[in-house]
């Protein structure tokens, strides 16, 4: 294509188009330079485009155009570029030597922004960066699920950093961690208390099945009140689980009558199983037939077997 035509379409073209000669002094540029940086394609011709180039890269840039004009092989470099904006841009130069026979008559190229393309790169990197610092943090939390002595709040705490971290169900964290999904459930409503008496079970006053009984009071009007006079007369009477979940249900429940309704044999049957289903940690099923009746407790490994027959004081097996 004869030089003038090939001006006149690079006039045409969205991106920075350029040739020099073979010492590097441009000969021509087009529009697009001026539109990129603010220096008129005149004041870019020689040298001048060189003003334009941050000062550190400069020695880069001579180093590849040296290489490019004694061996011949292709430019192709990332440097800052002074932007109109007066922001630097990172741009890519690429070039080709313009030959004819053998006598090199200097380069074309192109100058590509690809300052969008290289801050992806870097928010990539720092995303994965604290993707990894997010996965060391949570194997440390499962760590010390498996291993460490939490007591119920800080484990309360552990499962919900993981839920929000990791971005899954109660379900799916209690099959990755080897429990039950209504001991999570549960373990998680700890947070409910009112933290005076969160103070008591972290510290061991309370235990964590005396914590389940004054939860049993949450959504009761005045219930914060309420599960703080339960747990002062947990702590001031000495009492047992048991003792607390009798007194707890002793308390008057405003708005609930005291009669189960008509034919609500189920209703009745359901209450138990949440009320065993709270002390065990655990889904607990129970059912009632024309014959016979069923108790079912769920449990997702040995050792969540072995923690609910504890409560139930049997020794378990080896």
């Amino acid at each position: 294509m004869p030089r003038r035509d090939f001006r006149a379409v690079a006039e045409q073209l969205p991106t920075v188009v350029w040739e020099t000669d073979p010492r590097g002094a441009c000969t021509f540029i087009n529009a697009r330079w001026t539109e990129l940086t603010g220096q008129s394609t005149a004041d870019a011709m020689g040298l001048g485009w060189r003003s334009c180039i941050d000062p550190d890269d400069l020695a880069l840039v001579d180093t590849a155009a040296r290489d490019a004009w004694t061996h011949g092989v292709p430019l192709d470099l990332e440097v800052r570029l002074k932007a109109l904006s007066g922001k630097a841009r990172w741009v890519r130069l690429v070039a080709s030597a313009d030959v004819r026979g053998e006598a090199l008559l200097g380069f074309v190229g192109l100058v590509l922004d690809v300052t969008a393309a290289r801050q992806a790169v870097a928010e990539l990197g720092e995303r994965e960066s604290q993707l990894r610092l997010l996965e060391a943090r949570n194997h440390a939390l499962l760590e010390n699920l498996h291993r460490a002595q939490l007591n119920p709040l800080e484990e309360a705490s552990a499962y919900q950093q993981l839920l929000a971290d990791f971005g899954i169900t109660q379900e799916q964290l209690a099959t990755r961690i080897g429990r039950s999904r209504p001991q999570i459930s549960n373990t998680i409503r700890l947070l409910k208390l009112p933290e005076p008496v969160q103070a008591r079970v972290a510290a061991g006053v309370l235990s964590a099945g005396h914590a389940r009984a004054i939860l049993s009071l949450d959504g009761e009007t005045g219930s914060a009140e309420a599960m703080q006079r339960l747990a002062d007369k947990i702590v001031n009477e000495g009492l047992s689980v048991r003792a607390a979940e009798a007194a707890a249900g002793e308390l008057p429940k405003p708005g609930k009558g005291k009669k189960p309704r008509p034919g609500g044999v189920q209703a009745q049957l359901d209450a138990i199983a949440e009320r065993l289903g709270n002390r065990f940690d655990t889904r607990v099923h129970v059912k009632l037939g024309a014959k016979k009746g069923q108790v079912t407790i769920d449990f997702a490994t040995n050792a969540d077997l072995k923690r609910i027959l504890d409560e139930l004081g049997d020794p378990g097996f080896n």
